[in-house]
């Protein structure tokens, strides 16, 4: 009979962690680390700033050990740590001046800053949804909302009826009302 080894749970790794433990770090670190990287990525857009900013959140929280939460609350501290790094490289990245949370656990953020950040995303989500769209789709759409053109004329422009110009507006529309619908989680 061969033993399987599984991991041990989150609270022993915790206390372990909490006592200088190293293997229990590494176990938690190799637990987290690419579910982690993926959330950052989602956030960045970039899996190199991603794998930083994982790193960067796993030394702040082995340097900050001994003030690690419950293990019931690992996860959403991981997530929470791995969320503040990110946003201080899109802060960076934005020119906006880094701030250092290091001494908080969330970062005492400006209002502008946050929302020149959450602008930025959303931007970036609304064009992304933009470019997924079928290209004639896509065509009519910018056509009509960026050159600021009328359905007839884009109807004219294109060569196709008013009535399909209406059709693939109304499709596009649908499309990214449903794909930039904030979505909620689920506990």
């Amino acid at each position: 009979m061969v033993a399987v080894a599984t991991d041990p749970p989150a609270a022993e790794l915790v206390n372990r962690m909490r006592a200088g433990d190293q293997a229990a770090f590494e176990q938690v670190f190799r637990r987290w680390y690419a579910p982690l990287a993926d959330y950052a990525a989602q956030i960045l857009q970039n899996r190199d700033a991603a794998e930083d900013a994982v790193q960067d959140a796993f030394i702040a929280v082995w340097n900050r050990r001994d003030a690690l939460p419950d293990a019931t609350k690992l996860s959403a501290y991981l997530y929470r740590a791995v969320r503040n790094r990110a946003l201080n490289q899109l802060r960076g990245q934005k020119g906006i001046a880094s701030l250092d949370d290091e001494d908080s656990e969330e970062p005492s953020v400006e209002p502008a800053a946050l929302s020149a950040i959450e602008h930025a995303e959303l931007a970036d989500a609304v064009a992304a949804a933009i470019d997924a769209l079928a290209p004639r789709t896509r065509e009519v759409f910018l056509l009509s909302r960026e050159q600021e053109l009328t359905y007839a004329e884009i109807a004219e422009t294109l060569g196709i009826s008013v009535k399909t110009v209406e059709t693939l507006m109304g499709r596009a529309l649908r499309t990214l009302r449903a794909t930039l619908r904030p979505r909620t989680i689920d506990s």
